[in-house]
């Protein structure tokens, strides 16, 4: 989280929302939000389960969140300008940050996604669920398909289905690593379309409101285009136990190749 806020920064974002729960918004702002409220705007909004439109309830067996399309919703109050969304324990890469950032300073209404090479997303270790995407001869997103058991196959990749039959990927397709670009027009679509999750799939337990589907959704309408925008970092992330010490490397490397200081906060603020 604190490589993708110096990335920020340095791609010219000056305001920073965390969405948390509430039950930890005492010690988050202790521990990590305090490092930043002198650096920049901050604020915390919270996703909380009764967070829900008029005439519906929670479940009582419901426990966890309604998922990332509600953690986007609820900071409606604190976001009225463009503005990017990622997930705080992915690393996502400087080029990608000012791709995003200059998509949004342009004049264009259109929402964006950063999209990354799948092989350069895999694990070593095991499987993973990627959003992989089909894109437009313009560059627009037509279609995101959320796919389980992905993993690495020579050069290239695979995915096994529910049926457990084996699919080849390339490795080269566009994935969804929930780096997005919005316009505050989003949050009434959000509502929308959260109001028709609800009434279809509120009372499961486990049922979750992705952004990736909100997306998808929009785009077979056609009430929304998404740009999607080329990255040539690497993403790192630790979806398995083994990832930890190749994650911990890959970021050395980019320290000692000049992309990042030893310390990221030590000096002035990043430009």
């Amino acid at each position: 989280m604190d490589y993708s806020i110096y990335d920020a920064i340095r791609a010219g974002f000056d305001k920073l929302v965390f969405v948390i729960r509430r039950d930890i918004e005492r010690a988050f702002k202790e521990t990590i939000g305090r490092r930043f409220e002198e650096r920049l705007g901050v604020d915390y909004v919270f996703q909380e389960l009764d967070r829900l439109p008029p005439g519906h309830s929670v479940p009582a067996q419901r426990k966890k969140p309604w998922g990332t399309a509600h953690a986007i919703l609820v900071a409606n109050e604190a976001v009225h300008e463009p503005f990017g969304v990622i997930n705080a324990d992915d690393f996502y890469g400087t080029r990608s940050f000012r791709t995003l950032g200059e998509h949004l300073d342009s004049p264009t209404r259109d929402y964006a996604m950063v999209g990354f090479v799948l092989r350069n997303t895999l694990s070593k270790f095991g499987s993973v669920a990627r959003g992989v995407c089909r894109v437009g001869p313009e560059g627009f997103l037509e279609d995101i398909v959320e796919l389980t058991r992905i993993e690495r196959d020579g050069t290239g990749a695979k995915y096994v289905d529910s049926a457990g039959v084996s699919h080849p990927l390339s490795g080269e397709e566009k994935v969804s690593l929930n780096m997005w670009g919005f316009t505050p027009a989003i949050f009434d679509q959000l509502q929308a379309e959260f109001v028709t999750f609800l009434e279809s799939q509120g009372q499961e337990e486990k049922a979750e409101f992705f952004i990736s589907s909100v997306v998808g959704t929009l785009v077979a309408e056609g009430k929304s285009r998404v740009k999607v925008l080329s990255t040539p970092d690497s993403w790192f992330g630790i979806t398995y136990r083994e990832d930890r010490a190749l994650v911990v490397e890959g970021v050395r490397q980019l320290i000692a190749s000049g992309d990042y200081p030893e310390k990221l906060w030590s000096g002035p603020l990043p430009r």
